[in-house]
């Protein structure tokens, strides 16, 4: 099985154009599966069968896995199944036939606007070397609702101050363009006039964010960022850079923005996966309802 999953991995880099943490995610799934096959005596491709899926995806529902974490098993399963029978690995995929599990809903954790602006006032020229930096990514997240690794894939090209936006390279590829709020644009011009460090290497030089040494930042470092200033405001939670993005759609929602152009900010490709917000809007609806409605 692992030279098909090696030639899987690479037909989903190059011909799905997939990212590089959803490629590890999938690597990781097969690992488990194949481990799964090997202690249930199953050593050939040709031996999967829809009852060995189900039994792994059980295995690891007894191990603790979240239901979110099943599905993500069995659609690395399902699309590798499916790689096999373009591949003529495989005559059947044994895997069309089972359901996913059932998703739970889980609405987006969001802050207050207050929260946000602590937040974001957080990095202090007095306690922070790199303060401006920070600032100018946490107001650009806040801004664009981007993810931490979009953000650390800008570069210098794609802003455009002049017309206020940036352009996005998003999951597979995708480009999109995203207007930027004047207050994000002051910040990124004192980080970029003032601190912004001599680039180190080609690659460096054209991105807008580097670390302290001038390399390439990495998307954990923009966790570790965020999780800084999360601290220092005394803010509680799990809260992260996709904590910014459920806050710039939700505030879009709440100023009667449509869907749509949520969407595509977003960088969604399908819709349903924008619609959450109106769950997360609904909530504060029933809230304000309860509160103030005499008869509630």
């Amino acid at each position: 099985m692992a030279p098909a999953v090696a030639e899987f991995l690479d037909y989903l880099q190059g011909e799905c154009g997939l990212a590089l943490n959803t490629r590890l995610a999938y690597r990781r799934d097969l690992v488990a599966f194949g481990s799964f096959l090997i202690d249930a005596g199953c050593r050939s491709l040709r031996k999967i069968t829809p009852r060995r899926i189900e039994q792994f995806l059980h295995s690891q529902r007894d191990a603790g896995k979240s239901v979110a974490s099943i599905a993500r098993n069995l659609a690395a399963v399902r699309t590798f199944c499916r790689f096999c029978v373009l591949q003529r690995l495989l005559e059947a995929d044994p895997s069309s036939a089972i359901e996913p599990p059932k998703k739970w809903s889980r609405l987006p954790s969001t802050l207050a606007h207050r929260q946000v602006q602590e937040l974001l006032a957080a990095p202090v020229p007095e306690e922070d070397g790199h303060w401006l930096r920070d600032r100018a990514m946490l107001a650009l997240l806040y801004a664009t609702g981007m993810r931490a690794s979009e953000l650390v894939t800008t570069r210098l090209a794609d802003l455009n101050f002049s017309l206020g936006v940036v352009r996005v390279l998003g999951k597979g590829g995708r480009e999109r363009i995203v207007p930027v709020a004047e207050a994000a644009l002051e910040w990124i011009r004192g980080y970029m006039d003032s601190a912004r460090p001599p680039p180190a290497g080609d690659a460096a030089e054209r991105l807008l964010f580097l670390s302290r040494t001038g390399r390439p930042l990495r998307r954990e470092d923009v966790f570790r960022i965020v999780r800084k200033y999360v601290r220092r405001a005394g803010l509680r939670g799990r809260i992260g850079p996709h904590t910014l993005r459920h806050c710039f759609a939700t505030q879009l929602l709440t100023g009667g923005a449509d869907l749509r152009s949520i969407q595509e900010m977003l960088g969604h490709v399908d819709i349903a996966t924008t619609q959450i917000y109106t769950h997360v809007d609904a909530s504060r609806l029933k809230a304000i309802h309860k509160k103030f409605h005499p008869r509630a």
